[in-house]
């Protein structure tokens, strides 16, 4: 009888936990218990939420805006996510076809389920973010890995792309920059793959810049609805203020796309969640159409410590990791030290055991060695690459 009360559903029984989440739940409840953590598994920046985008959540306590709203989101914060389209990503959208969502994973959940079914391929560029393959598994779609490596930039090739596409292709997912990895995509590199996405126009492509305004490489952020603007009515551009106004408890994400398909998203998500927290709209109106002068300092600080990562990382006997280019990750490859503990998550709870939160390279479709995230400050950072060093001396 137990069994049978305890039975899970199919969808479920396809997915597993995320183990980002998971790395950085058991270092907390370490530091609970008194254990002296340096959690490097979290991305999330560590500096403070702009002080009038904390206004403004005041205010709309205040005037007792704390009901419900349209489910794809408030006009108000259509059109503040409009502008920022326009303004940062360079993407003319109309804000009828902006959806709101409770964090940008929302809306990159809905728009999956909403068109993926059985047999359905999904081509997803690896070391991937661990929630895209557990997604498309959950919608019953297949997972096609295309596998990058440092020395191309951790970016799929033009060619990579032509051979893996086929007739049961539904979706590319594309983010940039990129986690795990920074991987940044120039607009050559879009134009390239956008020639090979107009020989097959049954695939639609979600393009995650949620990082975008975190890049450390020279010109404008170039994102595929922009660069090939033909193919705009099959790309579904994620955004949103998590990373880029450290507003990751607001859960606030912005999908702008073809009008069929916001609307196919917002039917589901009118089942799942409603709309997303009334008082974390007005925040992020605040966030789009406020000042933005900060992020220059923000990119510059960030800038600054990926470099003293990198440094400390490559002198480490047995671990390197590229330069990334964007958002606040860096992939170490750490081969060489493998065989010592079995495999790269063996590696990580080795870490963990000297007082360092990383999560395996194995959890975003890589191998051989960790990812660490450098949103935290420089005595911390320094402190926990000397307990790396130690740990793997």
């Amino acid at each position: 009888m137990t069994a049978s009360l305890e039975r899970l559903s199919e969808s479920l029984a396809r997915i597993a936990p995320s183990r980002t989440t998971a790395m950085t739940d058991r270092a907390i409840a370490l530091r609970a218990a008194g254990h002296d953590i340096i959690s490097l598994s979290v991305g999330e920046p560590d500096f403070p939420t702009p002080d009038h985008v904390k206004a403004a959540a005041k205010a709309a306590l205040d005037a007792d805006d704390t009901r419900y709203t349209a489910v794809a989101g408030t006009e108000a914060l259509r059109n503040a996510a409009a502008l920022h389209f326009q303004r940062d990503l360079g993407l003319t959208v109309p804000p009828a076809q902006v959806i709101v969502s409770a964090g940008g994973k929302q809306a990159i959940f809905h728009a999956l389920v909403a068109t993926l079914d059985p047999g359905d391929e999904v081509l997803i560029p690896a070391p991937w973010w661990v929630s895209y393959p557990e997604i498309v598994r959950f919608a019953g779609g297949t997972v096609v890995p295309l596998a990058t490596v440092a020395a191309g930039g951790y970016r799929i090739a033009p060619e990579q792309l032509a051979q893996a596409i086929t007739p049961k292709t539904r979706w590319l997912l594309l983010n940039s920059p990129g986690n795990p990895t920074g991987a940044v995509y120039s607009a050559d590199d879009l134009a390239a793959l956008g020639a090979v996405l107009r020989c097959h126009p049954q695939v639609l492509v979600l393009s995650d810049d949620i990082y975008a305004p975190l890049r450390y490489v020279p010109g404008c952020h170039a994102t595929l609805a922009v660069v090939c603007p033909d193919l705009g009515p099959r790309v579904l551009t994620i955004s949103g203020v998590s990373k880029s106004h450290a507003m990751t408890g607001f859960r606030i994400g912005v999908a702008a796309g073809p009008a069929w398909l916001i609307a196919a998203m917002a039917r589901l998500q009118s089942h799942s969640s409603g709309n997303a927290c009334s008082i974390s709209q007005a925040a992020a109106v605040a966030a789009f159409t406020g000042p933005q002068d900060f992020l220059t300092d923000w990119c510059q600080r960030f800038r600054v410590r990926r470099d003293r990562v990198v440094a400390g990382i490559n002198t480490i006997p047995g671990l390197s990791t590229p330069v990334p280019d964007g958002a606040f990750y860096c992939m170490i490859d750490a081969t060489p030290h493998i065989a010592r503990f079995g495999d790269d998550e063996g590696l990580a709870l080795h870490l963990l055991d000297h007082g360092v939160a990383v999560v395996a390279a194995s959890a975003f479709g890589g191998r051989d060695g960790f990812r660490i995230s450098f949103a935290t400050d420089t005595d911390r950072m320094d402190r926990a690459i000397s307990r790396i060093a130690k740990a793997l001396s």
